[in-house]
């Protein structure tokens, strides 16, 4: 009986040590996984194949976009299919790379350059930005059902693998059952932590997905991305939008970008809004980097949904403020297009210049048509038709005179008076000679008969002899008014 106690006690004692062996050995295994983990984590490189695709209608502000995501403040747009970089940096592996950005032109003519920027090699590794701008937030169906459409039928044409299709399907479904909320206690940067949100999810544990999820998916990474947002007080002011239509807009697009499994931001690249959330979240979504922003719904020019957050609940409270409108009703019956007349009231009409020889054809005409009915001048006329009643004398200039100057208009100095009279008698004696020299000439003028010693017409013409008259009259009228001066000053004396 001692023997057999004793064995009992040696084969117990053996167990136990045993079992202490082997859970030391767990442990240890454990550490080492984990030590081996982080290690493998650490000395893994950002890859450089990544690219992200950019649609979008013209002016929708996708090349302003990327280029504040570059930090570029002076972007420049292009044509075609453009291609651009972003520069992403990981801090806690101090590592870097180039991530590719194509920018398709919002003309239809240009989706036939898609193969270029998404085919079969980069397919699994690309992104997808589709903008809409708020300038125009009735435009948004029309324009974000065209471009779903364009990808879909680009994905389909192209010459994937069933299972490598397949996979992508899958893989866009799990983040949406895997998504958990931003502030676990684990570091979200850590390498653990992306190591156990990416790898160590158990399929059974994931959870089904939400009501209208993914009903379209594409399998690939998508954001919705609204542009512009500051015009949102210019919709309030130009076009009487209120709190309600813009819910309206939200839940709509909200309720799109469930169905399709995609992303959305609400960004103003003029008021810095969202700009840097949404390139932490492409980091994230693209490379696995730490994003710690939670969903922002309350700012209605600030809205970000990560893809995997909203739910059709969620979307429901917003029902709450649309007393005006119903949820159900058609958005372009809601948020409709402005009429055309009122932005083209605001446009200067164009103005067609005639051609230049055109031009100068016509003036000669008018020229020519001028000088034949061109008439007597007023000044003529009227010197001619006073005289008439026969030669005005000096003595008479007072009421031949054609017009009575006004005395607050005349200058009231002596000498001014004088510069007048001196120009009047230069008048008179100009071309004219002397009252002697001026008959009909003899055997002894130069000039010959008729004429005058500086060679002009000794006989008078009656337009002529008017305007004589009329300097005479007016000199006369100024020499009387100089004397009329000069004696007031002297009685004032």
């Amino acid at each position: 009986m001692a023997l057999d106690s004793g064995t009992q006690t040696n084969a117990l004692t053996s167990s136990f040590t045993t079992k202490k062996k082997d859970a030391a050995a767990e442990k240890e295994n454990l550490w080492s996984a984990i030590l081996n983990e982080v290690q493998t984590q650490g000395s893994t490189k950002l890859p450089s194949n990544k690219s992200v695709l950019v649609l979008g209608d013209n002016a929708t502000g996708k090349t302003t976009l990327i280029a504040k995501l570059q930090g570029v403040e002076d972007p420049k747009k292009g044509s075609g299919l453009e291609y651009a970089y972003i520069d992403v940096k990981d801090e806690y592996r101090d590592d870097m790379t180039r991530l590719g950005v194509w920018v398709l032109d919002g003309d239809p003519g240009h989706t036939n350059l898609l193969h270029y920027a998404l085919n079969e090699t980069n397919y699994a590794h690309t992104l997808v930005i589709l903008t809409v701008s708020m300038t125009q937030p009735w435009g948004w169906l029309e324009q974000l059902n065209h471009w779903i459409k364009v990808l879909g039928q680009h994905i389909e044409s192209l010459q994937l693998d069933a299972k490598e299709k397949e996979a992508a399907r899958q893989r866009l479904a799990t983040t949406w059952q895997s998504y958990c909320e931003v502030g676990d206690d684990l570091d979200p940067g850590s390498p653990v932590k992306r190591t156990m949100r990416n790898n160590s999810i158990d399929e059974d544990d994931l959870l089904p997905l939400t009501e209208d999820a993914l009903i379209t998916n594409l399998g690939l990474d998508i954001v919705v991305v609204v542009t512009k947002t500051d015009y949102m007080t210019t919709l309030e002011k130009e076009y009487e939008y209120r709190d309600e239509h813009f819910d309206f807009i939200q839940q709509w697009i909200r309720n799109f970008c469930l169905r399709h499994g995609t992303s959305l931001f609400y960004t103003s690249v003029k008021e810095d809004k969202n700009c840097d959330v949404l390139y932490k979240y492409l980091t994230h979504r693209i490379y696995g980097l730490p994003f710690r922003t939670p969903a922002l719904v309350v700012e209605k020019d600030a809205v970000l949904i990560p893809a995997g957050w909203d739910s059709l609940k969620k979307i429901s409270i917003l029902y709450e403020n649309m007393h005006g409108v119903k949820a159900e009703n058609p958005y372009t019956d809601i948020i409709k297009s402005p009429p055309i007349r009122k932005a083209v009231s605001n446009r200067e009409a164009e103005v067609q210049t005639e051609d230049e020889q055109a031009f100068l054809a016509r003036q000669q005409e008018i020229l020519k048509q001028g000088d034949q009915v061109r008439g007597e001048s007023p000044l003529r006329s009227q010197g001619v038709g006073s005289n008439k009643s026969g030669p005005r004398t000096p003595g008479t200039a007072g009421q031949s005179s054609p017009k009575k100057i006004d005395p607050k208009l005349t200058p009231a100095t002596p000498g001014a008076e004088g510069v007048l009279a001196n120009f009047f008698n230069s008048l008179l004696h100009k071309k004219s000679g002397s009252p002697a020299s001026g008959g009909s000439g003899g055997a002894g003028n130069p000039a010959g008969p008729g004429r005058t010693a500086n060679g002009t017409d000794a006989v008078m013409t009656p337009e002529k002899l008017a305007v004589r008259t009329d300097a005479a009259a007016e000199l006369d009228r100024l020499s009387r008014s100089v004397k009329k001066e000069i004696d007031m000053s002297q009685s004032e004396c």
